[in-house]
């Protein structure tokens, strides 16, 4: 039963996100060097009719790397075939993927970093020469088995660049790293949203969810969606400013766009730690979450905004956050 509302507020949130994920790079939103360069990488290829160069994608989670997939096969007029590095558990899984995709396809693979290693192993000579050399055990006798494929794009997305390896990244024509962004990029997306799903907003509103989603489009995109609800549920044809301001306070997140789980995290750090060094297993444990959404999703921002700083030593509370949940350096309140 859990596992079928988890599965059911997955479809939800993928629908959320197919609705709003814009089509062409002339509709992205910011990712300015990126977007502009894969025009000139995609026209150029467009130009030999070859297929494009593999791409790697790689930055914090919620910047646009699976829009950017789509949008990449979008603008090559070409088929996207989608998996995750997780997912592809035995050779035959990553040949299964493989034999479907058509002459200049784009295979999108999402945490490409989870890959097995002797996935990767098999994928180097899929990505260079376009086959791959299977080990087939019959009878107790093995035999290599050489399948041709059709040129194809692999697009790769991680948000751990340094967990991929380097024979593996090597291979990638194009890489490229997603930036956070900034106030006024994040102020269009969300005015896009209200467009695209038709639930007018203030731009005042608008740009107080610009400044507390943590300089991420799908956090901006999550956050309009709930105060959305908040919107509907109360009757409001447009969301205002007040309305923004109490539904973002009900959520629990704050002026710098830190949540529950954020300040969990620095509330620890700072009173059962005496603000570190400590390591992130440690603070993970102590708060209850795992480790590595600890490290992709809730250490990234606090790095970026100068709340924590990472040391030899393990995870050290800046003075930013003292001065954030109002406390001193013994861990007592002021």
């Amino acid at each position: 039963m859990e596992e079928d509302i988890l599965d059911s507020e997955k479809l939800e949130s993928d629908t959320f996100e197919n609705n709003i994920r814009p089509q062409s790079l002339k509709e992205y939103i910011g990712q300015e060097e990126i977007t502009g360069n894969l025009k000139v990488f995609i026209e150029a290829s467009k130009i030999r009719n070859e297929s494009l160069d593999h791409v790697l994608l790689y930055g914090p989670p919620g910047l646009g790397k699976t829009t950017l997939a789509h949008i990449i096969a979008n603008e090559l007029g070409v088929n996207i075939k989608t998996a995750s590095g997780p997912s592809i558990e035995k050779s035959g899984d990553l040949a299964a993927i493989l034999s479907t995709l058509e002459p200049g396809d784009v295979l999108f693979i999402d945490e490409i970093h989870r890959m097995p290693k002797f996935i990767e192993e098999i994928l180097y000579p899929a990505m260079e020469d376009f086959e791959m050399d299977l080990v087939l055990n019959s009878d107790g006798k093995s035999r290599n088995l050489k399948i041709d494929l059709p040129p194809f794009t692999l697009v790769g997305a991680t948000t751990r660049a340094g967990d991929i390896s380097s024979p593996l990244r090597d291979r990638f024509g194009i890489v490229s790293k997603l930036q956070y962004y900034s106030e006024e990029e994040l102020l269009k997306i969300v005015m896009r949203t209200s467009r695209v799903l038709e639930m007018p907003i203030e731009e005042d509103a608008a740009r107080l969810i610009a400044k507390r989603c943590r300089k991420t489009p799908r956090i901006a995109n999550r956050l309009f969606k709930r105060v959305r609800d908040f919107a509907l549920v109360g009757g409001y044809e447009k969301i205002t400013l007040d309305l923004a301001e109490d539904s973002l306070k009900r959520l629990k997140v704050d002026e710098f766009g830190l949540d529950s789980v954020d300040i969990e995290y620095l509330t620890s750090l700072i009173t059962k730690f005496n603000g570190g060094p400590v390591g992130v297993e440690t603070i993970a444990t102590s708060i209850g979450e795992e480790v590595s959404t600890i490290e992709d999703v809730v250490e990234p921002f606090l790095l970026q905004e100068g709340f924590i700083k990472r040391t030899p030593r393990g995870r050290v509370a800046c003075e930013k956050a003292y001065e954030h949940l109002k406390m001193n350096r013994q861990g007592t309140l002021f």
